[in-house]
Parts: structure tokens; sequence; C-alpha cells
């Protein structure tokens, strides 16, 4: 199976504020749509997170794209909307020391969305599709593929509108 996992376009937000689950639009999806159109397969199916600066850009590649909840980014609970500087050092320190299991108040851990997310993925038949979703979803599944351990997925990188794409037995 072949998936190209892209990253929303930046989404409209301020700059380091916790956005995780987060409804905001994306900029610049025009651009971005037209930058990815030329790197994509024709008439591949896509698939897209609910959040609506997912599905924007979805919407630009495929006229009605499929949603799927799983897709969604980490629910970072009582952080969402919250600079990062504004979050108590000990939870960050607390998240920092266990990345898989540790949950923000409220939130879910990196090991729960790795879980939905690979359950979306297993769901799938098509021999070769279009995610978009967000870096943290594109981060634990790239991360599955790869052996890596949980210390090392916030060093996994991902743009906002990059396109990942990966061959996975499926």
């Amino acid at each position: 199976m072949i998936l190209h996992l892209v990253r929303h376009p930046e989404p409209f937000v301020a700059a380091g504020v916790c956005y995780g689950r987060l409804d905001v639009p994306a900029r610049n999806a025009g651009a971005v749509a037209a930058r990815l159109r030329a790197q994509l397969p024709e008439g591949l199916p896509v698939w897209t997170s609910p959040s609506r600066r997912c599905r924007e850009l979805a919407e630009l590649l495929l006229p009605h794209p499929a949603i799927d909840d799983r897709l969604s980014e980490m629910n970072f609970g009582e952080w969402e909307g919250r600079p990062w500087d504004a979050i108590p050092r000990a939870e960050l320190d607390a998240w920092a020391a266990d990345v898989g299991g540790y949950a923000p108040p409220g939130g879910e851990s990196a090991l729960a969305l790795q879980r939905r997310a690979l359950d979306f993925v297993t769901g799938l038949d098509a021999p070769e599709s279009v995610i978009v979703t967000h870096a943290g979803v594109i981060r634990v599944l790239v991360a599955q593929w790869r052996g890596l351990p949980p210390g090392e997925w916030p060093q996994l990188a991902l743009a906002c509108g990059s396109l990942t794409t990966v061959a996975i037995d499926s």
C-alpha cells in the first residue's frame, strides 16, 4: 500500500500556541494544493481529518474527500489554545519524560493517537491513497513503520504543507 501523507497548510493561529484540536482555517491552501497536485498521482482517493485546516486543502485536491475522525490531531486537553509558555513546566517535563504515554490533562497520549491512526490505516482497502492530516498523526505513523521508540518521535520534523510518501505492507 502506498500512502501520501500530507500535513495541512500553515494554520491561522498565533505563533507559540498549542492548537492540536482547535478548528482553525488554513493559510494559502490554494497554493499548497497547486504544488501538491504536481507531485501526486491523479485519481487517488483522498481522506482527511475533519479539521478545517485539513478539509480546506483536501477539498481542493478532490471535491468530496472522505472525512475520518481518526485522522484528527492529538487531543491536548486543557493545553488547547494556550501559549506553550503558559503551560505549567511540570506538565511539559512530564510529557518530555514519557512522550508516548503522557496525556495532557483532559487530553490523550501519543500512544492513544498512534492506536487510532493505525486503526484507520488498517481499514484502508485502496492500494494507494492521499491522507491530509496533522503532524502528530503523520509522526506516529512514520515512527511505527520505522520502528522508532517514542523518545525519538519529536525528532520527526514535518513542515506545514509537506508531503511524506510511504510504502507499507498492508
